[in-house]
């Protein structure tokens, strides 16, 4: 039986050297794990259209989607899933917790003082290579 792939999407929103991290909430799986802002896409939606709608049902924020960072797939306990990380810049709004735990910028440096989803760890060692 082909396992069933969920398709994620994740915003990677820079402000200048520094990039935003999420905090997951701890009742959710993964819980207090730090993520990227994003969620799953619903059928009909694309991907650009679903993370304008994830950002802005978790953060208060409407967003410009921009070019694609990095596609992976990450297969956890629960649930194989396909990220589509973007990058992407706040247009208008201020963040605002209405999921998240907490709420960071961190720079590229940080990253290891923050425990970040499994699925996020390949494109955090990118990030420190291209830093």
């Amino acid at each position: 039986m082909e396992k069933k792939i969920t398709e994620v999407v994740a915003a990677l929103i820079w402000n200048g050297d520094r990039f935003m991290a999420c905090q997951r909430p701890e009742y959710k799986a993964r819980g207090l794990k730090w993520e990227f802002v994003g969620g799953k896409v619903e059928p009909g939606e694309t991907m650009q259209q679903a993370l304008k709608r994830e950002c802005m049902e978790e953060l208060s924020v409407e967003i410009d989607v921009g070019d694609l960072y990095m596609q992976l797939v990450h297969e956890y306990p629960d649930l194989t899933v396909r990220l589509t990380l973007f990058n992407a810049t706040i247009k208008s709004g201020i963040p605002q917790l209405n999921e998240h735990n907490d709420l960071r910028w961190i720079t590229v440096d940080e990253i290891d003082n923050y425990e970040f989803c499994p699925a996020d760890e390949e494109i955090l060692v990118k990030l420190k290579a291209n830093r």
